[in-house]
This record gives C-alpha cells, sequence and structure tokens, in this order.
C-alpha cells in the first residue's frame, strides 16, 4: 500500500490524468494526452499482486475473481499537503497478469463558464423537464465532468430530485436547491437494469445514467423519458450522427422506425467533445459538436435520414448547434490550439485545411 500511495503521490505532482501499473514496464503516466514514463523502474508480478491486493475490498477480490476485472473509487491524503483527492481505479488481467489505470477525479466541480463549452446550451439542457440529454466522447475526453457540472447547476438552481446509477460513482454531491441521490452498481444496486426498473417507485426528475451501453439499458432510457423523466448519460461515440445511430442500432431493424420515432421527439440534444491540447502548452481545452432537437433535425431523425443532420448542424448556430470544423476553425483563430493539433483531430482533414486556408490560418 505505501507504494501505491507513493505512485499517486507521482501523479498529483506531476499532474497526471491517469497511471498506467502493468507487470514488467515502468510505471507511465497521461499527461496533457501523452502517455509518458513517470518512473524508470520496472514493476514486478509480485508487486503488483501486493498492489492488487491491498487495495481491492472483498466485493473487488470477488468481481476480480469472477470477471478478472473490478472498478472502484478511493480518496487520498497527498502528504505533506494533506489535500484530498478521489480516483477511480479499474483492476484487470492481461497476459494473466493483474494490471491497473487509475484516473484521477478532480473535486472541483467547474462551473460551466471554466468548461469553455456553450454556456447557454447547457443551462437550457439542463432546464428541461422531460427528454434524453447525451454527452459522448472517448474515455477521457471530458464527458463525466461536463455531466457533473449540469448535475451542479441543477442542485444550485432548481428544485428537483435527481437520480444518478453510475459504475462506479465519481463525483460527489451536496443537496443544495436539488436532492442527490447516488447509486452505485455492484454496492446500492445490481446493475443498471434493476436500477431502472426500480426507478419509478423513487420519484425522479432527474435520472443519471453512467453509461448506455446496450439494448436493455437504452431502452429503459427511452421509456423514463417518455414518462417524463430528464435523462442525461453518456455514450463512446464520436459525434452526433453517430450517436443517434448508435441508438437506433441498439435495436433490431424491425423496431428502428419505433426509435426513430421517439428520438424525434425525446433526445433534446447531444454534445460530442474532445480534449486538445492548448497551443501555450499550459493544458488542454475541449473542441465539441453540439446537435439540437430543431425542427428540421426532427424530421430527419424521424425519417432515418441521419446522414444529412450536418448540414442542419453547420447553419443551425440560432440553436446553439455547431459541428467539430467549426469548432476547430474557432478555436485555432483565436489561438487557443495551433493548425497542426487541429488537422490532427479532425475527422475531415482536407476539408478542414481547405477551410483553414480560404480563412488564411495556414
Amino acid at each position: 500500500m505505501d507504494y501505491y500511495n507513493k505512485i499517486l503521490d507521482i501523479m498529483i505532482d506531476k499532474n497526471a490524468t491517469d497511471v498506467f501499473l502493468r507487470v514488467g514496464s515502468n510505471l507511465r503516466g497521461r499527461i496533457n494526452t501523452l502517455v509518458e514514463v513517470i518512473e524508470d523502474k520496472p514493476i514486478t508480478e509480485e508487486l503488483m499482486n501486493k498492489i492488487v491486493d491491498s487495495i481491492t475490498d472483498d466485493i473487488g477480490k470477488e468481481r476480480l475473481k469472477v470477471n478478472r476485472a473490478c472498478e472502484f473509487t478511493h480518496w487520498h491524503y497527498s502528504y505533506p499537503e494533506k489535500d484530498r483527492f478521489r480516483f477511480r481505479v479499474g483492476v484487470f488481467y492481461q497476459r494473466n497478469t493483474p494490471a491497473i489505470v487509475v484516473r484521477k477525479i478532480d473535486l472541483d466541480i467547474p462551473d460551466f463558464e471554466k468548461l469553455h463549452l456553450p454556456i447557454e446550451l447547457l443551462k437550457k439542457l439542463s432546464n428541461e423537464r422531460r427528454g434524453i440529454v447525451l454527452l459522448t466522447g472517448i474515455t477521457g475526453s471530458g464527458k463525466s465532468t461536463t455531466i457533473a457540472s449540469m448535475m451542479q447547476y441543477i442542485n444550485n438552481n432548481i428544485k428537483r430530485h435527481v437520480l444518478t446509477v453510475e459504475e462506479p460513482i465519481e463525483f460527489t454531491f451536496k443537496d443544495k436547491m436539488a436532492v442527490i441521490n447516488q447509486r452505485e452498481i455492484g454496492i446500492d444496486v445490481g446493475s443498471y437494469e434493476d436500477a431502472l426498473k426500480q426507478f419509478a417507485l423513487h420519484s425522479p426528475d432527474v435520472i443519471y445514467i453512467g453509461n448506455i451501453r446496450d439494448e436493455e439499458t437504452c431502452h429503459a432510457a427511452l421509456t423514463a423519458a417518455e414518462t417524463g423523466v430528464l435523462v442525461f448519460s453518456t455514450l463512446h461515440t464520436v459525434n452526433a450522427t453517430l450517436t443517434v445511430e448508435r441508438i437506433v442500432n441498439f435495436f433490431p431493424p424491425h423496431q428502428h422506425s419505433l426509435i426513430t420515432d421517439q428520438l424525434s421527439f425525446l433526445l433534446k440534444g447531444v454534445i460530442s467533445q474532445r480534449l486538445l491540447p492548448k497551443a501555450d502548452g499550459s493544458g488542454l481545452i475541449p473542441a465539441y459538436e453540439a446537435m439540437v432537437l430543431s425542427p428540421s433535425v426532427s424530421r430527419l431523425i424521424r425519417e432515418n435520414k441521419i446522414w444529412e443532420i450536418p448540414k442542419y448542424m453547420a447553419e443551425g448556430d440560432i440553436y446553439g448547434m455547431t459541428t467539430f470544423q467549426q469548432c476547430l476553425i474557432e478555436l485555432v483563430e483565436t489561438g487557443k490550439i495551433t493548425v497542426e493539433v487541429a488537422l490532427e483531430y479532425s475527422d475531415k482533414r482536407e476539408e478542414l485545411e481547405l477551410a483553414l486556408r480560404s480563412q488564411g490560418l495556414m
């Protein structure tokens, strides 16, 4: 445990968002999106087994035995500063030996101004009475932080009951104007499906589902939204149109028409985000894409013409919509990211290059 605590202190000192422990490999950390060696000393199998044994409780050990993987969160005090930090830990097996990935959770839930995301759109979506709001992006793109910020906005401003179902719980809240109950899979409830079957008994106004990953969870989210609940969740999709396609494809083909009908009035918004290195090297900044349920977008979803949505997003700034390309151009124009970073993270590199050249930005 002493070595594990030392790892967490190194992580805090170097401002790494993640650390990676693997048998036979040096300790590595993710710093400004890059995975770098942070301690030049290979981790032995004996040491790894000791770490796993010391940080997993009885429930974690049982999950590891049955599933060969487990996730949990814990607190840590950094010495000598005595600052309190929270971490999300994933333990799993690879090549028949344990491996660990630790992520640092920022305890200071940022307000909308600090997120560098569209403030008015986030407020509008947080104030919806019912429907589904999705935050999407790859792992480590800031989805959980944005969701936490929206939950905190509701907590600060609206008298509602918020019920979260998470695996594991990351950000924690203190009741203000809202009351927030947080349930953790494996501890407070058996599964997402079990929690969502029970939600009607708990009178929620807002539900946060940690991740939509299958047909059952998606169906439960749609059902909750239809009954008058505002549902927030995340998906590991990289843009708005792929998000709609992913939801539709959770279901068998004979149900696609029904699902697109539901989404055409329930899907209030999709915000897809990616974290990019800042031009001055001081950290990361989000690039985002925002889709809102405008009349045109609603019609395209209902008619299953999802491939046409980006065109309307590019022209839908009146609704708060924008595409990744538009956001990347703005970030370059304002000097927040370099041209090279914009091109690297663009889904349409050649199209972006032409746009940047036409505006004299490269």
